[in-house]
């Protein structure tokens, strides 16, 4: 009768993972290697990986029945990574590694042919999760390390070959756990751009931006084609202060699971531009193996959507729940995923088809149903989600070379208010996580009262403009961003005022 031995790794399942236990049994009968376990295709041609890498590796690859079970059996299994686990369950279960050696640590690895092992997707999530089990160690790939090691509690081994890990377990050989080093290999996502100085006039624009970045709310830039729309949104990222390191280790381990970024950190903040043709599932997440998609990837950063009327109308719908819920929820046959998706969404937009409609220099050639029919591309649910929305116009020509950007020193000491008014919210709110865009009507009763004679003037205002409850709220919120960056505990009626003419009424 042949050793059942029990090999510990994770399978990442949305953003938080699960323990798997890969069992090995070793028997009489005829040679093979058979996986149960509800594994995908992957785990499947894993028998072949498995098979040649421990026999390149100079190791004794049992001639019997091997049956490899990876429980739980209901949960279902993707990945590479559960290479690594089968061929050591297959080695201690023949006898050739001791199980005990085995038992307090975790394996994740994509075995070649010839032993070595590759990096995989997700490392952060399996590096976690062992944690959060009670193991103490974990081995990994060479290249996944620099992301293992952004989780603290557990040691980290860098591992090379399937021969190397073999004579460490073996004790002939040690080896060290990993160490963090500098991050000049961390990737940021988001490329440097243009920062507020670069940008000539369009000075309501640039501190609709800067409210933006300050509270977190959402924009809708309008114009004419030229009028500097993409421009000013790609400054956006630029105003936002650096990550933490609770948001470096969130976001990274989204573009880990997303399969973006397996070797490196991400260090800025992220700046998403999916393109107009991006399918559903590309922008929300989900697919056949359930995969974060832009909104996620795009998490404590900025996803910017440049000339929104031209993407589908299912697209732009499905960004209704994550903008409330800041979470993205996929449901599919074989399970469930949840992935967070708190950004800032900046979107652009033309007035109309062409373009021109309301341009001064410029005759606009659409219709009146055209132009209906474009402006209505966004549904009202949707624009209702907005919290300012501001007009962008063209800089006269003429001018262009004769204008000049500001002095350097406004970009760094907008970008110094942002700060300031992002810790006057931590400290409302006794959190680093939270700003005022996610304030509720109950908190706004409480933690930032409104003075009659705000009140009197924003039920006015509501009245003229139709409001609807959300927008109402919405106003508010973005009062108290303005608030905040002019160092006041009070929202006052000039503060309302300004907030008021970013709201998008008919």
């Amino acid at each position: 009768m042949g050793i059942v031995s029990t090999i510990a790794s994770v399978a990442p399942i949305g953003f938080d993972g699960h323990l798997i236990e890969v069992e090995c049994d070793t028997s009489r009968g005829l040679p093979g290697l058979q996986i149960v376990g509800m594994g995908n295709k992957a785990i499947d041609e894993a028998r072949e990986r498995v098979k040649s890498a421990i026999t390149n590796s100079l190791l004794e690859y049992p001639a019997k029945r091997i049956t490899v079970n990876l429980a739980p059996a209901e949960l279902p299994k993707d990945g590479t990574h559960y290479d690594l686990p089968i061929s050591l369950a297959i080695l201690a279960s023949s006898g050739q590694l001791d199980a005990n050696r085995l038992k307090k640590a975790v394996f994740a690895g994509e075995l070649s042919l010839d032993g070595k092992i590759r990096a995989v997707s997700g490392i952060i999530t399996i590096a976690e999760m062992a944690r959060d089990a009670g193991y103490t160690s974990l081995y990994v790939p060479v290249k996944n390390v620099q992301q293992a090691l952004l989780v603290e509690g557990i040691d980290i081994y860098a591992v090379a070959t399937l021969k190397e890990l073999y004579l460490h377990l073996k004790e002939e050989v040690t080896l060290p756990t990993a160490k963090a080093t500098t991050r000049d290999n961390d990737v940021g996502v988001s490329p440097s751009g243009p920062v507020l100085d670069d940008v000539y006039g369009q000075e309501q624009a640039k501190r609709a931006l800067v409210i933006a970045a300050a509270g977190h709310h959402n924009l809708l830039l309008t114009g004419p084609p030229g009028a500097g729309k993409t421009m000013l949104a790609k400054v956006l990222a630029s105003l936002l202060p650096p990550l933490t390191s609770d948001e470096c280790l969130e976001t990274t381990k989204i573009h880990s699971l997303a399969g973006v970024l397996i070797n490196a950190a991400v260090v800025q903040r992220p700046f998403r531009s999916p393109h107009h043709t991006s399918s559903q599932v590309a922008l929300i997440g989900g697919g056949t193996r359930p995969r974060p998609g832009e909104v996620s990837l795009a998490h404590h950063g900025v996803l910017f959507l440049d000339e929104m009327p031209e993407y589908p109308r299912s697209v732009l719908e499905a960004l209704r729940q994550p903008l409330e819920d800041r979470e993205v929820s996929v449901t599919r046959a074989n399970g469930r995923a949840t992935y967070p998706a708190n950004f800032i969404l900046i979107g652009t937009m033309n007035p109309c088809p062409c373009g021109y409609y309301g341009d001064p220099t410029k005759e606009c050639r659409c219709t009146t149903s055209q132009i209906l029919s474009y402006q209505k591309r966004l549904s009202g649910p949707l624009l209702d989600r907005i919290d300012m929305v501001v007009h962008v116009s063209r800089v006269p020509t003429n001018q262009l070379l004769t204008l000049k950007s500001s002095t350097n020193s406004q970009h760094s000491s907008q970008k110094k208010a942002i700060a300031d008014a992002q810790h006057k919210q931590f400290s409302r709110f006794k959190s680093s996580k939270r700003y005022n865009n996610s304030l509720s009507s109950k908190e706004i009763h409480s933690l930032s009262p409104l003075s009659p004679e705000v009140r009197s003037l924003l039920e006015t205002a509501a009245n003229k403009l139709s409001l609807s409850p959300r927008s109402y709220f919405k106003v508010i919120k973005v009062a108290r961003t303005i608030a905040d960056l002019d160092n006041s505990d009070t929202i006052s009626p000039t503060h309302l005022a300004e907030a008021l003419q970013y709201r998008q009424h008919s």
